[in-house]
C-alpha cells in the first residue's frame, strides 16, 4: 500500500480508504473487526465511517477496535449532519446540532479526536459562517484535525472555502463525492476547484453499488437478486432503470475486456481505475465481506495500464452540458 498527501496538508493516508457503512447492517461486528485487522494488515491506515451509518453503530462497532490499535497510526474519518433522533436539532449543520454531533461520535468511536471531520450533506437551511466558524472552533479545541464535505454542488464547495479563507478559519481539506466510470459529473467543476484549492478527494461508491463488480452483464432483464438494484433500488440510487442503458453496457463491455487482459477482476480494474484519476486522494471501498476486501485490496497490487485505463476514460466519457462543454473549447492550459 502506497500513501498519498491528503490534498495540500501534511496528513498522509493510504491509496484506499475503507468506507465502514455496512458495519452494523450487512456486515457483523466480528466479520467488521476481521476485516479492519486485514486491512491494516494490507499497509490500510484510513478508515470513514459517519455517524447516521446503521444509526451510530457503525461507528460503535470501529470505536470497539480502536480501543486495540495505536490510534496514532490511523487516521479516522467520520461524518455528521443527517437526524439522530426526533428532536427538532437533531440533524443540520446548524451550530446546536454540530457540538451535539462531535461529542456523540467521539463517544461512539471512543477517541478524543478525529481526524477528519465532514459535512455529510450541504445545509441550505443554515448560515454558512455558523457552520464553519463552528467546524473551526472544533479544530482549535482539539476534537477534530481536519475539516471536509461531502455531497457538495461546485459552487458549494468554493464558496465554503472562500468564507473561511476571508475570515480566517481553518478550510476544508477534503471533499468526498461520488465518482466512478458510471458517474463522471464530478470531473466538471468539483475536482477541479478541489485541484485550485488544494483539496483531497476521496471517492465514495467506485463500484457503484455493485454495477462494476462484475455481477452485471449486457443482456440481463433485471438486477442480480439481493443486489441494490433489486426492486428499483429499494431506495438506493443505484437503481435498476436509472443504470440500465446502452452506455452502461458499453462501459461493462469495456470493463470486462480490460478485466479479462489484466488478468483481474472487473471491481478491481474500476477501483484502480478510480484511485488513479487526476486529484484523487483515495477511493473508498465498502467492502461488506472478507473476500470482497480482498479483491479491492488487490487494487494496488499493480498500475492498470495507462492504454488500458485510456479505453476505460473514452467509453465512459459524458457529454457535457453547457456551460463546461463550451469552456473547453477555450481552454488555454
Amino acid at each position: 500500500m502506497k500513501y498519498r498527501y491528503m490534498g495540500r496538508t501534511g496528513l498522509k493516508v493510504s491509496e484506499l480508504c475503507f468506507g465502514t457503512m455496512s458495519f452494523g447492517a450487512a456486515t457483523g461486528e466480528e466479520t467488521a473487526h476481521r476485516m479492519l485487522d486485514r486491512f491494516v494488515e494490507a499497509g490500510g491506515t484510513f478508515i470513514d465511517t459517519a455517524d447516521v451509518y446503521s444509526n451510530g453503530v457503525s461507528e460503535e462497532i470501529l470505536g470497539r477496535w480502536l480501543e486495540r490499535q495505536n490510534r496514532d497510526d490511523l487516521v479516522v474519518a467520520t461524518k455528521f449532519y443527517g437526524d439522530m433522533g426526533p428532536g427538532s436539532n437533531d440533524g443540520g449543520a446548524g451550530r446546536k446540532h454540530l457540538r451535539s454531533a462531535v461529542e456523540a461520535s467521539l463517544r461512539r468511536l471512543r477517541t478524543d479526536y478525529i481526524d477528519l471531520y465532514q459535512v455529510h450533506v450541504f445545509d441550505d437551511a443554515t448560515p454558512i459562517e455558523e457552520t464553519l466558524s463552528t467546524l473551526d472552533d472544533l479544530v482549535h479545541d482539539g476534537k477534530v484535525r481536519f475539516l471536509g464535505a461531502s455531497n457538495y454542488a461546485g459552487w458549494q464547495l468554493q464558496k465554503s472555502i472562500d468564507v473561511s479563507s476571508m475570515r480566517g478559519w481553518e478550510r476544508f481539506s477534503c471533499l468526498q463525492p461520488l465518482y466512478n466510470l458510471l458517474d463522471r459529473e464530478t470531473e466538471w467543476d468539483l475536482i477541479p476547484v478541489c485541484q485550485e484549492e488544494g483539496l483531497g478527494v476521496i471517492p465514495w461508491s467506485p463500484l457503484r453499488g455493485g454495477w462494476l463488480s462484475g455481477r452485471y452483464r449486457r443482456g440481463m432483464d433485471g438486477p442480480p437478486e439481493g443486489s441494490r438494484a433489486e426492486n428499483n433500488g429499494g431506495g438506493w440510487p443505484e437503481a435498476w432503470d436509472v443504470y440500465a442503458n446502452d452506455r452502461t453496457w458499453n462501459v461493462i463491455d469495456t470493463l470486462l475486456e480490460v478485466a479479462e487482459k489484466t488478468g483481474g477482476s472487473p471491481s478491481r480494474v474500476a477501483v484502480q481505475w478510480v484511485k488513479d484519476r487526476p486529484g484523487v486522494t483515495a477511493p473508498i471501498i465498502g467492502a461488506r465481506t472478507p473476500e470482497h476486501l480482498e479483491d479491492n485490496l488487490a487494487a494496488v497490487e499493480q498500475e492498470l495500464d495507462p492504454e488500458l485505463a485510456g479505453r476505460l476514460t473514452e467509453v465512459s466519457e459524458l457529454k457535457k452540458p453547457y456551460p463546461f462543454g463550451l469552456l473547453d473549447n477555450f481552454k488555454r492550459r
